[in-house]
């Protein structure tokens, strides 16, 4: 069990430090600070590093160590809880860190979710002590911890910045650009290196900015850079800004979003950077960040460009840059291969996989339904919103004439567009207004619902998109175009983006019905059904996330189960199985099954996976079923039809066909119904 102990961080008192028992010789994490500033760390020797640590003239200002540990902490565990304590203690926002953040990669370990569930305790126990503050759930929705620069990073992220630094430090080369899809943490590798940079004695002298072309998102980055020490907001800059003062390196955040002089908003204040700079009425704001900085690093996505006024791709390539893409996915449940689906559908492929058994991604038929769907989750987990496409008027502007108190109208439901441009999805209205694409692009939401507007359609008889330009109220977004291909691929880009905002979940309305049968034929409903056998209190008071924290009760387990050949099922079971406390309802009966074969493995179940059924002999039609048949048993997708039962495989392997019992059949039965694998 884990155990926080407290001790003088003075000179006069290490002895008591030497004293304890894991204060030498023994993996442990401590946390050093004197309320206003703070430093965290790992040792194996707490005792010899406090020494080393006060010879230090800014640790000496810190008058207390908190010093955690375990019996069964190990040198990989106690670095990974130092990350965590770093990344949610920096957004906890009560004290000024003193750690770089250079050290911060994510590896793997072995039980390293048993470690995560000690460091949430470990958490719980600060917070008990005064030593935080905030409840975790609330820091990973916070924009404190979402655009920290103290963060973990991915092996590409850590490899990309690496590479960079040497580049820079080097000179080999002046620009850089890194590509990446939505979700691959560009935003996270852009704070992260101009913190990193500050921090190395051969960059740190270097004059740098952070270039955010979106005045919302640069807002919310520059409330983060306000809490570092040493950093500030107006560190944070936006294009026009880059006159003001000559840069070492300007690191560019959504380079996707910096403009040209096409259809914008405020061409005086472009044609005044665009001449002082010497670039007359052709000048670009990327023109501007070349000619104003020695280095420049671009974060950048094309298929996230979605305005005429965004800089062309050509122009990012003819760039004498070296280039690096990141890959992995920090965002989405789902991971990359959900995010190649929507870029399949949208591209007119057969999307390579088509089913996502973790991750919440529904289409719905009624916009109501996806809009209470949204404010549930919203009041369960905070942080999602509605959002769509410019396909209404934006009526409710101050500045319209319109007296319409609505916007949007659907199926008789009339919403209104966000009310704010700054900071929208934190604002205290959004959950009871729509978001468009300005609003949302960089930032992340737990769940996220969109609308498809009906500017968006699909010919069935052609098998192409189609768009209506009268149905797009963007001016500036369609305005100039001639080139239907060009505006398609902009609102394409546009909701692209917009489904890739999700977490955990995303669910989706789609206005035309062609459309939306179309994308209905391309997936396999994902809708997590693992709630409905929680309480609704429990749900909401769930302290811990990770299961070891959890309490356990033990079911039989059977071997074995067909997902595939139906095979003999034991009547007798010798084995029992820990399952989470929290999945059982109170007076339900369960059992758990081992599977055999692969029928079910759209649904994540694989052969030898261990799955958790309730008994039910009354299960719904279109639910995942074990059946007995005879004596052998198979977990199937059942439909009741008037003369028997009808068995439904959900693989990818097209061996598998549908099966019809009726009475002329061996006598059948439903056992109970599918809750999850464990």
């Amino acid at each position: 069990m884990s155990e926080i102990q407290t001790f003088p961080f003075n000179k006069d008192d290490f002895n008591q430090i030497k004293g304890y028992k894991f204060g030498k010789n023994w993996p442990v994490v401590y946390v050093l600070e004197n309320k206003s500033e703070v430093y965290i760390g790992q040792t194996i020797n707490a005792h010899y590093r406090s020494k080393q640590h006060y010879e230090n003239p800014e640790r000496r200002k810190l008058n207390q160590i908190h010093i955690i540990s375990d019996e069964e902490f190990n040198v990989s565990a106690t670095l990974d809880i130092e990350s965590w304590l770093i990344q949610y203690i920096a957004a906890d926002g009560r004290y000024m860190l003193q750690n770089g953040n250079g050290g911060l990669k994510n590896h793997n370990y072995y039980d390293k979710e048993k470690y995560r569930t000690k460091f949430e305790i470990a958490w719980g126990k600060l917070r008990s002590q005064g030593i935080v503050q905030n409840k975790l759930e609330d820091l990973r929705n916070s924009d404190l911890f979402k655009y920290s620069p103290y963060k973990s990073l991915t092996e590409d992220q850590y490899f990309v910045a690496k590479q960079i630094f040497k580049d820079i430090k080097q000179n080999e080369f002046n620009t850089f650009i890194v590509n990446g899809k939505p979700g691959t943490g560009k935003t996270i590798l852009a704070t992260y290196l101009f913190k990193y940079l500050k921090e190395q004695k051969e960059t740190k002298d270097l004059t740098i900015g952070l270039v955010v072309p979106m005045s919302s998102l640069r807002k919310t980055i520059g409330k983060v850079f306000s809490k570092i020490k040493g950093f500030k907001a107006n560190m944070v800059i936006g294009p026009n800004d880059v006159i003001k003062q000559k840069y070492d390196l300007l690191i560019v955040d959504e380079a996707h979003r910096l403009q040209r002089r096409k259809n914008i908003m405020g061409y005086g204040a472009f044609d005044i950077v665009s001449k002082k700079l010497g670039f007359g009425d052709e000048g670009t704001q990327l023109d501007w960040i070349m000619a104003s900085s020695k280095h420049q690093i671009f974060f950048y996505d094309e298929n996230q460009s979605v305005k005429p006024s965004d800089i062309r791709p050509k122009d990012f390539a003819a760039l004498n840059s070296r280039t690096y893409r990141l890959k992995s996915q920090m965002r989405i449940g789902a991971g990359e291969d959900f995010v190649n689906f929507i870029d399949d559908i949208f591209d007119l492929k057969i999307p390579k996989q088509t089913s996502f058994p973790n991750y919440d991604f529904q289409i719905f038929e009624n916009i109501e339904e996806m809009v209470s769907e949204i404010k549930l989750k919203n009041k369960k987990y905070s942080l999602a919103r509605m959002v769509s496409g410019y396909a209404w008027p934006w009526n409710t502007k101050p500045s319209s004439k319109s007296e319409l108190n609505y916007d949007i109208e659907i199926e008789g439901k009339q919403y209104v567009w966000n009310s704010t441009a700054t900071d929208w999805v934190n604002s205290p209205n959004a959950i009871n207004e729509v978001g468009c694409i300005h609003t949302v692009q960089g930032y992340d939401l737990n769940y996220v619902g969109v609308i498809i507007g009906p500017e968006f359609s699909y010919s069935s008889e052609e098998k192409k998109f189609k768009v209506d330009k009268n149905k797009y109220f963007d001016t500036n977004g369609r305005n100039g175009i001639v080139d239907p291909e060009e505006l398609e691929r902009y609102i394409k880009n546009i909701y692209k983006t917009l489904l890739t905002r999700g977490i955990n979940g995303t669910y989706l309305y789609i206005v035309d019905p062609e459309l939306r049968k179309y994308f209905k034929s391309l997936f396999v409903t994902t809708k997590l059904e693992l709630t409905q056998t929680l309480n609704k209190e429990d749900v909401e008071t769930l302290p811990i996330v990770s299961p070891y924290a959890r309490d356990v009760t033990s079911v039989p387990l059977f071997d074995s189960i067909g997902c595939g050949e139906l095979m003999l099922a034991d009547s007798v079971s010798d084995e029992t199985v820990d399952v989470p406390a929290w999945l059982i309802k109170p007076g339900a009966k369960y059992f758990a099954l081992r599977t055999r074969g692969d029928s079910m493995n759209e649904l994540g179940i694989n052969d030898g996976d261990i799955i958790l059924c309730q008994k039910n002999f009354q299960a719904s039609s279109g639910s995942n079923a074990v059946v007995l048949i005879g004596d052998d048993a198979t977990l199937k997708q059942i439909k009741y039809e008037k003369d028997g039962l009808v068995l439904i495989p959900r693989s990818t392997n097209s061996v598998h066909k549908v099966r019809k019992l009726t009475e002329e059949d061996e006598e059948f039965k439903v056992l109970g119904v599918f809750v999850a694998k464990l």
